[in-house]
This record gives structure tokens, sequence and C-alpha cells, in this order.
């Protein structure tokens, strides 16, 4: 495979990953990290990518670093990399992947971010005012109000909706059943949006076939532009969800269930989430956290 082979290798994955994805960014961060990669391998003189090994890849991560790439970009850079080979194998052009046990830069656990209750409803108002006001509302009740993941939306069908009971049987990471209640609002939601649906999927286009992941996130990202809202993605209403959640009292063992958490690590990572609840709570609650009125007098009259 010579040079002009691995540029259509290339290319070849990023159409890939563009007709995969969800997200706009994705595509074009991995059309960065792979033209890089690409542009590496010509400056070793590799024209043969079955030549790529995994020191190789380790010397380029190992470069990256040198370079003064951060450990979450050379992390992400990785990624690409895995995904890339992994993609390559099932095509059959290489006979293995040299990125599958190579392991990136340790990196620190973002904190989630959550939306305040003030812009969730701005998000609401902005669907009820949108081109498909009922798909749209269904779309928030779901991931804010009960927390799925995109792609637990996206594949969601009737069948797996008790609309009397107010139940959803949801089927998440590692194909693991999970029930999830929802509320009075969704309930309406969703009723409005059985009334109109043409397919066996809660969110479905003309034809009957379910919409995409790429499709329900744009719808996300639209309405949170028309409220002005940066930087929302059906993720976030997911934490924002479980944030709200804990908020007001539930417990985390309750959230890990009702996300489909599989460890309770990846749940207590909420608990970091809202620093103003904390300090909320604490001022609310601790005997000595506030100072009555006729304690706040000093001896001269003045307070403090």
């Amino acid at each position: 495979m010579n040079k002009e082979q691995i540029d259509s290798a290339v290319a070849s994955f990023l159409e890939h990953v563009k007709n995969k994805s969800a997200s706009g960014h994705t595509h074009v961060n991995y059309e960065v990290d792979m033209r890089q990669f690409a542009g590496y391998l010509e400056e070793q003189g590799i024209e043969n990518i079955e030549a790529v090994d995994m020191s190789m890849l380790r010397s380029y991560l190992r470069n990256m670093a040198n370079w003064g790439f951060s450990k979450p970009t050379i992390a992400r850079k990785l990624s690409a990399l895995r995904g890339f080979f992994s993609y390559l194998k099932n095509s059959g052009t290489v006979s293995h992947n040299p990125a599958r046990l190579l392991k990136g830069p340790a990196t620190p656990r973002s904190i989630p971010r959550a939306l305040s209750a003030e812009a969730v409803e701005v998000l609401f108002k902005m669907a009820e005012s949108s081109e498909n006001p009922a798909r749209d509302t269904v779309v928030l009740e779901v991931l804010y109000g009960c927390g799925l993941r995109i792609s637990e939306l996206a594949g969601l069908k009737w069948s797996d909706v008790d609309l009397g009971e107010r139940w959803l049987t949801v089927l998440g990471k590692g194909a693991k059943e999970r029930r999830v209640p929802f509320g009075a609002y969704a309930q309406k939601a969703l009723r409005a949006t059985y009334e109109f649906s043409k397919g066996g999927f809660v969110l479905s286009g003309k034809n009957g076939n379910p919409l995409t992941v790429r499709t329900v996130h744009r719808i996300v990202t639209k309405l949170a532009e028309r409220g002005g809202l940066d930087g929302v993605t059906p993720h976030v209403l997911r934490h924002s969800c479980a944030t709200h959640l804990l908020e007001r009292g539930a417990s985390l063992k309750f959230i890990q269930e009702f996300l489909g958490h599989e460890n309770m690590a990846t749940t207590q990572i909420y608990l970091t989430v809202s620093a103003s609840w904390m300090k909320e709570s604490y001022m609310n609650c601790h005997p000595r956290a506030m100072i009555n009125q006729d304690e706040m007098q000093i001896g001269d009259g003045d307070s403090v």
C-alpha cells in the first residue's frame, strides 16, 4: 500500500465516521488526527499500513507528548487510531489491529456538566414553538425526564412503553435491560406522539423507520441554539437529570439503577457536580452555619 492507498484508506475511514457519528465535531477531530498520522507515516517512509505495529504507535504517541499535546488530546488521537485500524481490519484491508491493546495516557475524569432548572425550561419552551413540537417535546422528556442515553431513546419501541403504568423497558449498554419510570409530563408527551406514530419506534420518520442518533442529536442542539444555550447535547440532559434528582434527595443507589450504571463509581461523580447545592444544603442543615440576628450584634452596636 503506497502513499496514495494510505490516503484512500484514511478518506474511506473518515467517510465512515461521518456517516456513523452523531456529532460533526467528531468527524472534524478525527480528520485532523488521521491527516496528522498519515503525515507522520510519510515522514517515517512508511508506505505499507501493514507495517505499522504497536511499538511504532507508541513512538508516535510519545512524539505527541514531546510536541506539547495534552493528555486528553493524545487520548483522543489514540481513539481515532483504534477506530481506524478496527475499520481497516473489519474491511479486510489489514490483518491485525496494532492499536487495539495500546494504552494511552491516564487522563483526569471530567466532571459532567449539568444545566440549571431554568435552562431546562428554556429548552422545553423552544420545543413548544418548534416545527415539530410533539416530537421535540418527547425527545426532551425522555432524555431529561428519564435520563436515557441517546442510543437508548433512538431504539425505543412502543412495545417498550407502558403508558398506563408509566414504565419504559430500556435496552442499555451490554444489552442489559432495565425498567425506568417516567412522569406525568412525559406520559402526556408520549401519548400525543403515539396518536401520530407511523411505526413501531417512538421516534420515527415519515417512512416509519427510527430516527438516527445523529438526527436526535441535531434536534437537541438546534433547540439549545434557538434558546441561546451553548454546549447542550443529549448527554448533558442525562447528566442534568441525574444532578437534579440528587439535589432533590434521590439516593445514589437509585440513580445508579435509574441510569443503568454498572459501577457505583460512575454514579458518584455526580456528587461533585453541584457546588451551589452543597453550600445551600450546608447552610440550611448545619446547626452552626448561620448566626441569628441577636448574636450578630457586637458590643458597640455594630454588626458583622
